[in-house]
């Protein structure tokens, strides 16, 4: 049933196959940074796949991956949530999420993702020198914080940078800003997955992908997790904020594409 039900999306027999392989391997790569750091897999997975697929067949199914990781993941860093945090960065979240959509009708997209990402890689930088706020910002600036997530991710699906660049750079413990972290995306990934359902986006398409690349996906977690359980917490603040400037240049370098094709 399955096998007949993907041919029948990707064309035949003879390529569903190397489609299946290759978008397969993209998933778990992804997915072991998102087990490790508690984001990245859908910039990352997203960007890659799209490369031999068009995009609004492939977002539906990595945000039902995303709410799987996080649902498998969970169990595991519940303790560690910090839930008033999360309060007040899904207020701001909610409220700038129409803006961030009002954006992305109105404003082209690779112009603002040049200008996120030469945002994230200059804060990382400071925070790769030493930079760190001395405590934890208040609710006026947390639920800022989750606006800037709600009109980037409304705009042009990237949210994640500024709760990052939020958690690691208080003093929270890194499993505490890991564990926010991922429990705020499973909020946010939720909320996104109804909207696309709702304007008819979530197909029998969609779930097809999602229980061909679920595999993938459970054991690249898996392994990206172990990695975190054996990392020193200052080399992980470290590893997180290397990955996010490797996100940004991934950004930059789809922006560039997009520019220069005319997408």
């Amino acid at each position: 049933m399955f096998l007949r039900m993907a041919m029948e999306f990707y064309g035949g027999f003879i390529d569903v196959w190397p489609m299946l392989a290759a978008s397969s391997a993209l998933i778990f790569l992804a997915a072991v940074v998102r087990g490790f750091s508690g984001f990245g897999f859908s910039l990352l997975a997203i960007t890659a796949i799209s490369l031999f697929m068009p995009a609004k067949e492939i977002v539906p199914s990595i945000f039902l991956l995303e709410v799987a990781a996080s649902l498998n993941l969970i169990p595991s860093i519940w303790r560690d949530i910090d839930w008033r945090g999360i309060a007040f960065l899904l207020i701001g979240y909610v409220v700038a999420l129409p803006f961030g959509v009002y954006a992305l009708a109105n404003v082209p997209a690779p112009p603002m993702q040049v200008a996120l990402g030469i945002f994230v890689i200059v804060t990382a930088i400071m925070m790769l020198k030493g930079f760190r706020l001395e405590k934890t910002p208040g609710p006026l600036a947390t639920t800022a914080t989750g606006a800037a997530s709600g009109i980037l991710n409304g705009a042009f699906g990237t949210g994640g940078p500024p709760v990052v660049l939020f958690y690691f750079s208080t003093p929270a413990a890194a499993a505490v800003g890991r564990a926010s972290v991922i429990a705020f995306f499973l909020s946010t990934d939720t909320l996104g997955l109804a909207e696309l359902a709702r304007n008819g986006l979530v197909t029998q398409q969609s779930f097809v992908q999602f229980v061909a690349w679920l595999p993938a996906l459970l054991v690249g977690v898996f392994v990206g997790t172990k990695g975190f359980k054996h990392m020193d917490p200052a080399k992980f603040r470290l590893a997180v904020l290397w990955i996010l400037i490797g996100l940004a240049v991934v950004g930059l370098g789809k922006a560039g594409y997009d520019l220069s094709t005319g997408a």
